[in-house]
Formats: structure tokens, C-alpha cells, sequence
């Protein structure tokens, strides 16, 4: 048995399959999981009804797994910062800058090699993905 919180094995194997600069992915419900993301990226589908499992949720289990150097978020056409942007730098905390990108933007990130896991929640709040570079364990 592990001590840890995060049992999931598949989200095991991809964050110790990785490194420094891999981005992880945690995705809203209506991100599209499966073409707007490398091919080579795990995909783990925790999205089995409405707001089971949320973003923050995903998070605040991760972020005790993984150092986070950085985060980006998905704007809005109007580029208004959403409710859940407040949340997730409250559980990242002040190290870790929030980085805004327009939507195809983000989309264009989340496409690049790098994105090694891809986790689907059920997360109903609009514009609630979130992309997370992993650091260095210091």
C-alpha cells in the first residue's frame, strides 16, 4: 500500500515515466480530450458524471505528487479572468505563476509533445482547464 494520496496507478506510471518540463493536463468537461492533445499523451478519464471529479479536486491530490513550476489557464473570448482561476492559485499558492492563454492558444500548448498525461474530469465550470509544468524536486 502507498502512503501517498494519489493511488491511480495510470497517473502513477505517467508522473514517474516523466520529468522537468512535462506538462500535465487537467481538463474540464468539455475539453477535447482526445484530438486537441498529443497522441503519445496518457489519457486518464476521470469524468464519470457532472462535477465528479472537479479540477481543483485532480489538484490539490497532484500537487502533493509533483513539483509545479508553472500553470496556464484557458481565457474566455472577453479574456475575463473565471471564479476557478482564483482557486487554483489558491491551492498552487504564490511560487507558481498563472499564465492566461486565448483559447486556440491553449489548445496549440496542450498539442505540444511535452503534454505527457492527460487527465478528463467531469468539471462543469466553463474555461476550468488547466495545464501544469512540472519542476524540479528541490
Amino acid at each position: 500500500m502507498l502512503k501517498t494520496k494519489l493511488l491511480h496507478p495510470e497517473i502513477l506510471m505517467a508522473l514517474g515515466s516523466n520529468g522537468h518540463g512535462a506538462n500535465v493536463l487537467i481538463a474540464d468537461g468539455n475539453f477535447p480530450f482526445t484530438t486537441s492533445v498529443p497522441a503519445t499523451a496518457r489519457k486518464v478519464f476521470l469524468n464519470l458524471a457532472p462535477d465528479l471529479l472537479t479540477v481543483t479536486d485532480v489538484l490539490k491530490v497532484l500537487i502533493q505528487a509533483i513539483p509545479v513550476e508553472s500553470a496556464t489557464v484557458m481565457v474566455p473570448p472577453d479574456e475575463c479572468d473565471q471564479p476557478v482561476f482564483t482557486e487554483f492559485i489558491d491551492i498552487l499558492g504564490p511560487d507558481v505563476p498563472l499564465k492566461k492563454l486565448k483559447r486556440y492558444e491553449f489548445y496549440d500548448q496542450a498539442k505540444r509533445n511535452d503534454t505527457c498525461l492527460v487527465i478528463a474530469t467531469g468539471e462543469s465550470r466553463r474555461f476550468a482547464n488547466l495545464l501544469l509544468t512540472i519542476g524540479v524536486v528541490r
